[in-house]
């Protein structure tokens, strides 16, 4: 038994999981922050959302992770914080967190009714797609929008994050992070003045509940995260030789979602990315034995839950120009995901192209916002194309 601990307890799911950390707080925890000055939150909000998104990724990841013996990756749904840079400020808090709780039940009612294969086959793969590659169009465009406000920093962290493609992909984001952060302090772009340790002090939210939050909110927060998170997170799974069944792994995410979401967690899913690392033959030559990478990354997110106010203020004391390049990068490889899943099938095209349109435009109408009318349309577009005429 000692021998088998000893070939396990190596140096490489240690390592493995700590990079998948770094390579999921780094990428994308930034969208976080925007969505929470967009909603305009104070420090102790936006303290409590990191918390409770840490904290649910962390313990529901190391349940999943022991129950199965499999490296099971959970992270936040990304998607889900970009719409809420759009969409939050249009939505009072109370209301969001109302329809926090409205997904959060959603996911977790389609897993225990068994629904939940069936939901992600409903919804063609094209449309899902588009609204996806939509959300998150504004973010890589702001790349460039940034690079026009100050050439220097931008045009920095592209050229870091260019040569890391090229030649260690894996560090690409994390490495035009710190090269950004770098080059921000030698110009007096930072001041981190404001930031000492400090824990975490988790901040109950009384859920409101609108039937405008429930349609611009809960409805594009379920799809986005049935669609761009856990079916790619099942896909690294089963590629990497895990036959794990659906209902398990969602039921346990979703009830750790539903239970965080008064507290801010907009919900947390299976990961693709952070997955790849731990679920990988660099995570453990054996893949009984990679379960050990999932266990680390899972306490490593608590570690992070505990000192939640001072990743608050590190963020907070960054340039907008270093925040919104680097969440634009982040989101390149999603945005590219999105945009050829969705025009993979000639037969959805159309319907992809109108959603993904209609979602980027940023339109609103009726009180509806883009990723509903980028849904409702790209649907019914599809259905006018494929629709059989009658026989006259």
């Amino acid at each position: 038994m000692s021998g088998t601990v000893s070939r396990g307890w190596t140096a490489a799911p240690i390592v493995a999981g700590l990079v998948a950390i770094l390579a999921g707080y780094s990428s994308s925890v930034v969208i976080i922050f925007q969505a929470a000055a967009a909603a305009h939150l104070s420090p102790a909000l936006t303290s409590s959302w990191i918390w409770a998104i840490s904290l649910g990724c962390g313990l529901s990841g190391i349940a999943l992770t022991l129950i199965h013996r499999a490296p099971i990756s959970v992270a936040w749904s990304t998607p889900g914080a970009a719409l809420l840079v759009v969409s939050l400020g249009s939505v009072p808090y109370p209301e969001a967190i109302g329809a926090f709780l409205v997904s959060a039940a959603a996911i977790l009612a389609l897993a225990l009714s068994g629904l939940f294969d069936r939901v992600m086959r409903l919804v063609p793969g094209g449309v899902a797609s588009g609204m996806l590659a939509g959300i998150l169009f504004r973010f890589g465009a702001d790349v460039f929008l940034s690079g026009a406000h100050d050439p220097l920093l931008v045009g920095a962290m592209l050229v870091v994050w260019l040569a890391a493609r090229r030649l260690l992909p894996r560090f690409a984001v994390t490495l035009a992070l710190a090269v950004g952060v770098a080059l921000a302090m030698a110009r007096g772009q930072t001041d981190f003045s404001g930031v000492q340790l400090a824990f975490a002090v988790p901040v109950l939210t009384v859920p409101q509940f609108s039937l405008f939050a429930v349609i611009n909110l809960a409805l594009p927060l379920t799809l986005v995260a049935i669609t761009g998170q856990y079916l790619p997170g099942f896909a690294v799974l089963r590629a990497a030789g895990y036959h794990l069944a659906p209902r398990s792994l969602v039921t346990v995410i979703g009830g750790a979602s539903l239970l965080l979401a008064p507290f801010g967690c907009h919900g947390v899913t299976t990961a693709a990315i952070t997955a790849a690392i731990i679920a990988g033959p660099e995570a453990h030559p054996d893949p009984r034995q990679r379960w050990r990478a999932g266990l680390v990354m899972g306490i490593g997110y608590l570690v992070i839950a505990v000192f939640g106010a001072t990743l608050a203020a590190v963020f907070t004391a960054l340039p907008h120009e270093l925040i919104a390049a680097i969440a634009g990068l982040a989101l390149f490889g999603a945005i590219l995901g999105g945009l050829t899943t969705a025009l993979a099938t000639p037969h959805e095209r159309d319907a992809a192209l109108v959603t993904f349109l209609c979602t980027a435009s940023g339109m609103s109408l009726f009180g509806l916002g883009a990723a509903f009318w980028g849904l409702a349309l790209g649907l019914l577009t599809q259905f006018a194309l494929s629709f059989r005429k009658m026989p006259i």
